[in-house]
C-alpha cells in the first residue's frame, strides 16, 4: 500500500490538547489519512478536532484536517482590512487572518461561551507574535445580529453544519448587510456555486463562475484572487458535494 504525503501547509496550525466540557470535547489523533477540500488523501499528524454532543450523538464541529483548512484558507489568505469573523471554531481561521499582513485587525463573533473559553484555555492565540495577538479581540454574540461600532472591509463566516447547507447565502447576505463588509468568504460557498452549476446543467469555468457570484448577489473573495478558482470549485465539488 502506497503511504499517502505528509500533509504540510505555510499556515499557522496552532497547538491543541485534550479537553473534555459540558457540551465540547478536544481531541487529538497521533496520525491519520484525511481527503482534502479539492487536494488529494494525505497524511497528518497531531490532527486536532473539536466535537460537539448534540442530544446523544457526538459531532465533529472542526478539526485541523487538509478539507478544513483548505476550505477555509481562500478567506484568510485574501483578507484585509477590518475583518469580522463569524464563527470562533478552535480560533484557526481568525489567527491566520490576523497573520495576515494586509489585515488591520480581527473581530471575532462567538454565540457560545464555552468555546470562547476552551480556545482561550488552550492559548491559541497567546502562541501568535505579540503584534498579531493584539489584533484579536473575540466578542460573544449573535452572528447574524451582530452590528459593529466601525467600518469593516472583509467579512469571513462559518457558523454551519454540514458544508452544504440550505439558507446559508441568506444568512451571510444578513451578516453582511449587518457589518457592511466590501468583501466576503463563508465556508462553503464552492459548494453554492457548483450546486447551482448542476442545477443549470453548465460547466464550472470563469465565465460560469462569476454569472453565478453574479446571481448569489455577495462580493465573494476568490473569483478574481485566484485564477484557478474554477478548477478548484469543481475539484471540490466532486469530492464534497452531496446532493447530485
Amino acid at each position: 500500500m502506497t503511504v499517502p504525503e505528509l500533509y504540510q501547509t505555510d499556515l499557522f496550525r496552532p497547538t491543541y490538547r485534550p479537553y473534555q466540557g459540558e457540551r465540547w470535547e478536544m481531541r487529538i489523533a497521533p496520525m491519520c489519512i484525511c481527503g482534502g477540500y479539492w487536494s488529494d488523501a494525505l497524511l497528518v499528524l497531531d490532527m486536532a478536532a473539536l466535537m460537539r454532543w448534540h442530544g446523544d450523538e457526538k459531532r465533529t464541529w472542526m478539526s485541523m484536517t487538509p478539507m478544513e483548512i483548505e476550505s477555509q484558507e481562500i478567506g484568510c489568505r485574501f483578507a484585509s482590512g477590518n475583518t469580522i469573523v463569524m464563527g470562533l471554531g478552535m480560533g484557526w481561521a481568525a489567527a491566520n487572518a490576523a497573520l495576515n499582513p494586509a489585515v488591520t485587525e480581527v473581530t471575532v463573533v462567538e454565540f457560545d461561551p464555552e468555546v470562547i473559553g476552551l480556545v482561550e484555555s488552550m492559548g491559541v492565540f497567546a502562541q501568535l507574535p505579540p503584534e498579531v495577538t493584539a489584533k484579536l479581540r473575540v466578542l460573544q454574540g449573535d452572528a447574524t445580529a451582530y452590528v459593529p461600532d466601525r467600518p469593516v472591509e472583509t467579512l469571513l463566516a462559518d457558523i454551519w453544519l454540514p458544508l452544504n447547507g440550505d439558507d446559508r447565502i441568506e444568512q451571510v447576505k444578513r451578516m453582511r448587510a449587518n457589518t457592511g463588509a466590501t468583501r466576503v468568504y463563508y465556508w462553503g460557498q464552492e459548494m453554492s456555486i457548483a450546486r447551482r452549476a448542476r442545477t443549470l446543467g453548465v460547466e464550472l469555468d470563469v465565465s460560469t463562475v462569476a454569472r453565478i457570484v453574479d446571481e448569489i448577489g455577495l462580493p465573494l473573495i476568490g473569483p478574481a484572487e485566484m485564477a484557478d478558482y474554477p478548477e478548484r470549485v469543481a475539484r471540490a465539488a466532486r469530492r464534497w458535494l452531496k446532493d447530485a
